[in-house]
């Protein structure tokens, strides 16, 4: 069944097409069919297409002029059964250390969930993670696949610092913050690893439809991988599924 998406206005130079509220891979998938069907008609006459969990934003670098007639060349493409060609699926294995030393919040998580914290370990780097897509700050990943077990509502009151590299649980997500910021995640691991280079042909490496998987580490292997990052001596390890 076709399922019914909603075109709407976003702004002078931008259009915003929207899905039924349902995270999902195969909804994952017809994003990023759709997607590549505009970018390949398109071509330089879009500046980008942003992916959501449940939405594609086009922004285009021209004023658009008739609205109705660009919803009718954006619905046109719109193939719901088609499928992108076959490649085989990436897993980047993002290195984290789970220590109360440097996750600050993983004691109160801990006892807030009644688990051990090598349950905490275990229930969070068994799951290989999709990465839904890319937003809030540069790099950071969106995912899909986290046990529910490990399911705990923001905190009411955010954190004014929360530091790059923490591992950290908000409700049903899981995610790494790529710099420093504000946020309301539980911090439970850090990871040394950067997931946004700014100066780097490709700033991020990881795309949506990627997968991830968390490995755990001491603290003393979270310092030489730190050091190795820090003098530009470490590739981000992956593996293809």
């Amino acid at each position: 069944m076709k399922q019914e998406l909603v075109y709407k206005k976003y702004s002078e130079k931008a259009i915003l097409i929207e899905w039924p509220a349902k995270i999902d891979e195969k909804t994952l998938q017809n994003l990023l069919n759709y997607k590549k069907s505009i970018e390949n008609y398109y071509n330089e006459l879009i500046v980008e297409v942003i992916i959501g969990y449940n939405s594609l934003l086009i922004c285009y670098v021209y004023t658009i002029n008739d609205i109705y007639s660009e919803f009718s060349s954006l619905k046109s493409l719109y193939n719901p059964d088609s499928v992108l060609p076959f490649k085989e699926k990436v897993i980047w294995e993002i290195p984290v250390c789970y220590s109360p030393v440097l996750a600050p919040d993983l004691e109160f998580f801990s006892k807030t969930k009644s688990l051990a914290i090598h349950e905490i370990i275990s229930l969070h780097t068994a799951p290989i993670y999709t990465v839904y897509f890319i937003g809030f700050l540069p790099g950071f990943l969106y995912l899909g696949g986290m046990d529910q077990k490990l399911n705990l509502a923001r905190k009411n009151t955010p954190s004014k610092h929360v530091q790059k590299g923490a591992v950290a649980i908000g409700g049903n997500q899981t995610g790494v913050y790529p710099a420093d910021s504000p946020g309301g995640w539980h911090v439970i691991g850090m990871s040394p690893v950067d997931l946004f280079d700014s100066n780097s042909n490709t700033p991020c490496v990881i795309s949506s439809g990627d997968l991830i998987q968390f490995i755990s580490i001491s603290e003393k292997e979270y310092n030489a991988k730190k050091t190795l990052i820090d003098t530009n001596n470490f590739t981000l390890s992956s593996r293809l599924l």
